[in-house]
């Protein structure tokens, strides 16, 4: 986990400085967002170490594997009465939850959470057809978070505008969201700053490290530099501890 905190440092002098945010990644697709006392944790994964994570206002939930629904980390990090947001196709594995639906919008408190779509477009086999899975565009702290979630580069991804922090996956199963096609996705919405997640899919699966993460890493970065990527990038590695 310290690994991860070094790396969310060093995104803080990418953010504004007015802002209240502490972004620390904490493995895989799991991040924990702090501002001005709040506590919001997406995706937590109790594979992961969780010690030092902290009590959560309120939890997201993109997508219903235990690498992004697991109940277990729900049950270390929810407060009393806090809320957890799932999609709904995702309501019945965990019904001790709010279910959100696409393009749909909740106000908690100071945050303003807003259903994202996000699906598979490759022709055969979907992993995450549309309606199974949620992005989150989260506003809190003065800040516009968006949060992907499994996905390819969909036109709701590109209609974005105004996203501070971007939370963008790589190397999804089945050749989905390779580095190339990542950073062409990133371009066209052009966050302020973006942690790349999810690429270590081997490890998520069950299968040990991930062969090969800081080539896909390179990878990115240089076709971002192809693209005239306006971002600050930080990647997210979530299995080397």
């Amino acid at each position: 986990m310290i690994r991860m905190v070094v790396v969310a440092a060093a995104l803080a002098s990418v953010v504004p400085a007015a802002s209240p945010l502490t972004i620390t990644p904490l493995l895989h697709a799991s991040v924990q967002i702090e501002s001005g006392g709040l506590v919001i944790q997406i995706d937590p994964w109790s594979r992961g170490d969780l010690s030092r994570a902290k009590p959560a206002d309120l939890i997201l939930i993109t997508d219903d594997p235990i690498h992004h629904l697991d109940p277990k980390a729900i049950a270390m990090l929810r407060k009393p009465d806090a809320m957890v947001i799932v999609p709904a196709a995702s309501h019945a594995k965990f019904p001790d939850s709010t279910a959100i639906a696409i393009g749909e919008r909740k106000t908690i408190g100071d945050v303003v959470v807003e259903a994202i779509a996000a699906y598979d477009t490759k022709p055969g086999q979907s992993f995450h057809p549309k309606g199974k899975s949620n992005g989150y565009l989260v506003s809190v702290g003065g800040q516009r978070l968006y949060f992907t979630g499994p996905t390819q580069c969909v036109a709701e991804i590109r209609a974005l505008k105004d996203v501070d922090v971007a939370f963008f996956p790589m190397n999804l199963p089945a050749g989905r969201m390779e580095p190339a096609d990542a950073a062409e996705c990133v371009n066209a919405f052009k966050p302020k700053a973006v942690y790349i997640n999810h690429y270590d899919q081997g490890f998520a699966a069950g299968n040990g490290v991930t062969a090969g993460i800081d080539a896909t890493v390179g990878a990115f970065r240089k076709a971002g530099k192809r693209t005239r990527s306006g971002a600050s990038l930080s990647c997210s590695c979530t299995c080397r501890w």
